[in-house]
């Protein structure tokens, strides 16, 4: 098990890095706001899980180990693999997943794409009790991306996570107009999540 992952950050994408350490570059899948707060040529250190699968060995990485713990936990859920997994940690923070499991908010898991009814009641029903504690830490700002790169970041990953790109680019631009105020990646992400959730 790979657990960690420190090194120098050789590309940034919308949902993924490239993280060389030891002279070896390591793509490891992100959520955008993880992957906003990381550079081309800074230096990253990431909490990672690697997923093993027949055909396949993929590296997630995270800003904490909350956000790793919480990612493995609901994978424990029937019918939650890594891509939804790590889609809720895109719409919500890791304690806000962990109300909404706690208090059984159903409506608050279903802004995730590829998560229905059912499925946020079967997440709520195995893991009410496993959630643990709610942690509550510093949040560190994000930088701002400049506007015209945000949009097109967002549609991508929304077209990444199922959606078209008329839905993703309309749902992109519904919220930017009416919420004009949002200035990071991934708070408008979470708001186009939220308005194709309705």
């Amino acid at each position: 098990m790979i657990a960690t992952l420190r090194g120098t950050v050789l590309h940034v994408g919308l949902d993924q890095v490239v993280v060389e350490v030891g002279g070896v570059g390591l793509l490891t899948h992100t959520t955008p706001g993880t992957a906003a707060a990381l550079h081309a040529g800074g230096e990253a250190s990431l909490s990672t899980t690697l997923v093993v699968r027949e055909d396949a060995l993929t590296l997630y990485g995270f800003g904490s180990g909350d956000e790793r713990d919480l990612f493995e936990l609901v994978q424990t859920v029937s019918g939650v693999g890594p891509r939804i997994a790590l889609a809720m940690l895109a719409v919500a923070s890791p304690d806000q997943i962990r109300a909404a499991i706690a208090g059984g908010d159903v409506a608050a898991l279903v802004k995730t794409p590829g998560i229905g009814k059912k499925g946020a009641e079967r997440i709520v029903l195995e893991l009410k009790d496993k959630v643990g504690p709610l942690i509550t830490g510093d949040t560190t700002d994000v930088p701002a991306v400049p506007t015209s790169g945000r949009h097109d970041q967002v549609s991508e990953a929304l077209i990444g996570l199922g959606w078209s790109a008329k839905q993703a680019d309309d749902a992109v631009a519904k919220v930017t107009s009416a919420e004009p105020e949002l200035t990071e990646v991934s708070a408008l992400l979470r708001a186009a999540l939220r308005e194709l959730g309705r």
